[in-house]
């Protein structure tokens, strides 16, 4: 009897020793009743899982429509966070959202990867060689993916299946957190999550600024002018503010004033009866009615004929329309949301515009960043042009070189986002028509972007671009980032706050980056690197 007791003792002894995946998990466990910003959760739970199964990249992906879409990456370049994986053309991860569990896609598998040439530190046409992956399920339903990739053929085996499963339960408990806490603040602060058709990609200290008006503006009604330049996505930003309201349900109608001669703009606002003018041979509604019970988009307001202006700003004000030609006057329930990338303060002073209409519109007037302001969000975004591109030049891979990257964070962009989206566009097929036969990945080089000004010799707001025979891609990104870090702290007096925010990073991020790149400390005093 006493044996007895004593192997009990030691079985719980040896079931309590402590183990490389218990020590692993045990800091995970602890987040989960933590208060941390979902980015910070999401990059512990990559880190950790890279540390129970090593591998050259982890990946965290979210289930959006028919696309997968990267929450947050370890491993991998920069670029894939921007991206949005179609689970149609991608087979390994169909067959991952497809599976009940682990999923080890062998060596020799046929199946392309998604991240072949997109791991860091990699040759440019280095292929994933192992890879392994495993459902999220929230509520029984699929939520997403976790993938680990090695370029190392024999990384994985399926003696880490229950290594993967375990680790995917903590995953999934992770993200149920996340998502609550999510929920939480937002019906705190009355906000509501915006899903529009396309997505605002970004992650900087800006673009999340933009993120919490556009969450805020959903709670209410008021008239919203949203400016900004030429192509830095205002319709997008119109439809994000129409799907976080409580008119999302309804119908979103969009007008493009600069696009319609003065002679249509009253027909295509407030509609006409047949017989109105010459060639009105049926009624028409217009957008106003059309747009009824939702929210009305009228970009390039500012081209607006002064004699539109004066029956729109009757229509914000009393709610009531008249058709051309008609004497009624039905009354709407319409939320306007305008846009232009004019002055209207100063077309106002010009006599251009009217000031009382002016007054109207910019109830809430809204700045949207240009895209030079954004800091790293250009290489997100270029990542989903990237993937829009690889899908339709049918390549196995389409990815950024280490001198692409630093020629697209020091080109200024003037056309912005819209400029970016052809710039790629063209890069890629000039690319594709460097190369006799059609290659399984293809990799984009500054010369191909062949960017304005990018070759002019260096100026003091943009870094040195490297004209030697290129380096390994992780040191020449470390060595353009240490250029570029530096040039803010000079710029910002060795503020590491004020420079933070300039590159579009947390401060915190950035005092990690400069102590892993071993970048020189800032020169000003201790003072200056406090917030001012």
């Amino acid at each position: 009897m006493t044996r007895h007791r004593s192997s009990r003792i030691d079985s719980a002894e040896v079931r309590l020793t402590p183990t490389p995946l218990l020590d692993a998990l045990v800091p995970l466990v602890a987040d989960l009743a933590r208060d941390l910003p979902e980015r910070e959760r999401y990059r512990r739970l990559l880190e950790t899982l890279r540390v129970v199964l090593p591998s050259d990249a982890a990946a965290l992906l979210r289930l959006d429509g028919d696309s997968l879409v990267p929450l947050a990456v370890d491993g991998l370049s920069d670029d894939t966070l921007g991206r949005r994986f179609r689970a149609a053309d991608h087979p390994r991860l169909a067959a991952l959202l497809d599976g009940n569990g682990p999923v080890h896609f062998a060596p020799d598998c046929g199946l392309p990867d998604p991240y072949d040439g997109l791991v860091d530190g990699a040759g440019p046409h280095l292929e994933v060689h192992d890879c392994m992956g495993c459902v999220l399920r929230v509520g029984e339903r699929p939520w997403g993916v976790l993938t680990l990739d090695a370029l190392d053929p024999s990384r994985f085996s399926p003696a880490d299946h229950p290594t993967l499963q375990a680790f995917a339960s903590l995953a999934e408990a992770t993200v149920r957190v996340a998502e609550r806490m999510d929920q939480l603040a937002l019906r705190a602060e009355g906000f509501r999550v915006a899903a529009g058709p396309r997505p605002l990609i970004g992650q900087g200290v800006m673009f999340r600024a933009l993120q919490k008006e556009i969450a805020l503006l959903g709670t209410s009604e008021l008239t919203v002018l949203i400016g900004g330049e030429t192509g830095v996505g205002k319709e997008l930003v119109a439809n994000a503010i129409h799907a976080a309201s409580g008119r999302a349900g309804r119908p979103l109608i969009s007008l493009n004033c600069a696009a319609l001669p003065d002679t249509l703009v009253e027909s295509e606002l407030f509609g006409h009866v047949r017989g109105a003018f010459t060639g009105a041979v049926t009624d028409r509604r217009g957008k106003f009615e059309l747009a009824d019970g939702g929210t009305l988009f009228l970009d390039e307001v500012g081209e607006l004929p002064l004699a539109a202006q004066a029956k729109l700003l009757r229509v914000l004000q009393s709610g009531q329309l008249q058709r051309l030609g008609s004497d009624r006057e039905p009354k709407v329930d319409v939320r306007l949301i305008a846009a232009t990338n004019r002055d209207l303060a100063e077309e106002v002073r010009a006599g251009r515009f009217r000031a009382d209409l002016y007054h109207r519109l910019s109830v809430y007037p809204l700045r949207v960043p240009p895209l030079r302001e954004r800091g790293r969000d250009v290489l997100l975004i270029s990542g989903a042009f990237l993937e829009e591109n690889r899908a339709r030049l049918g390549l196995g891979g389409l990815r950024l070189g280490a001198d692409a990257q630093a020629a697209l964070l020091a080109h200024p962009w003037p056309g912005n986002v819209r400029e970016l989206e052809h710039t790629i566009a063209r890069c890629a097929l000039r690319a594709l028509g460097r190369h006799a036969q059609r290659p399984r990945i293809l990799t984009l080089t500054a010369e191909d972007l062949a960017l304005a000004g990018i070759t002019a010799a260096p100026s003091e707001s943009a870094p040195d671009l490297p004209t030697v025979e290129p380096a390994p891609l992780r040191e020449a990104t470390d060595q353009f980032q240490r250029r570029h870090i530096e040039a803010a702290l000079q710029r910002h007096g060795g503020n590491r706050a004020a420079a933070a925010r300039a590159l579009g990073m947390d401060r915190a991020n950035l005092a990690r980056l400069v102590r892993r790149l071993e970048a020189p400390p800032p020169t000003a005093s201790t003072e200056s690197d406090t917030e001012r």
